[in-house]
């Protein structure tokens, strides 16, 4: 019987993609006031939808002309990455949260910088939702997801066997490998829109189970 159902945050409960745009346009607003460079978020929005990861801001300074911008990247990250997000949870994962929360303990593993992530969940309004929320960055790089250690914290504070949780998850290349070695049941939501959509997982790294909503999840788990 499953007694917990512990979630990924980023295209699990909401859509990564509103975080990027929300931070395009944060970028976009302080580089506009502290260095009069118009146009940033339009062009960078443009760069991402065409599948460009990791050097967006320089290649948007360079297309807007912005000569000798570059030096600027270290704090236009830090901007992007500190911005409080203008996002909001998908609707199958409310529905979700307001279902099995009255059943079931609840919480959260997610990788990702400690104020970004501690900021999306406040842009949400869910902590209240959660018995436990594991921001892995809290324990150093080293104990990002597949790590042991965001799994163990969860059991040793919710105090359930193995074969008790289940995991929700999108990326099949770190969220599920580890999760199954300690028993717990995975269910990759696989979302259209979702960055890992087309991922193919390597053997072993694969989930349980795979679903499209998480509207499914009524069926799998009871």
């Amino acid at each position: 019987m499953i007694s917990a159902i512990i979630f990924d945050l980023d295209d699990t409960l909401f859509p990564e993609c509103e975080y990027v745009l929300s931070g395009f346009r944060a970028v976009g607003a302080w580089v506009e006031e502290k260095h009069a460079i118009q146009g940033f978020s339009p062009v960078a929005e443009d760069f991402f939808r065409k599948g460009e990861r990791g050097n967006i801001f320089n290649l948007t300074l360079h297309k807007l002309g912005a000569l000798g911008a570059e030096q600027l990247v270290p704090d236009m990250v830090k901007v992007y990455r500190e911005h409080r997000p203008d996002i909001t949870l998908f609707e199958d994962a409310r529905w979700t949260l307001e279902y099995f929360g009255p059943s079931k303990k609840l919480g959260i593993i997610t990788d990702g910088y400690l104020v970004t992530q501690k900021n999306k969940v406040s842009a949400l309004k869910i902590e209240g939702c959660f018995d436990i929320i594991i921001y892995t960055d809290e324990f150093g790089r080293e104990h990002w997801k597949p790590s042991e250690t965001p799994y163990r914290k969860v059991m040793e504070r919710l105090s359930c066997a193995g074969n008790e949780y289940a995991y929700i998850a999108d990326n099949p290349g770190k969220d599920f490998v580890t999760a199954r070695a300690l028993g717990w049941m995975t269910v990759h939501i696989r979302r259209p829109s979702g960055e890992y959509s087309r991922h193919v997982p390597l053997s072993g790294y694969e989930a349980d189970k795979e679903i499209a909503s998480l509207f499914e999840l009524k069926g799998l788990i009871q």
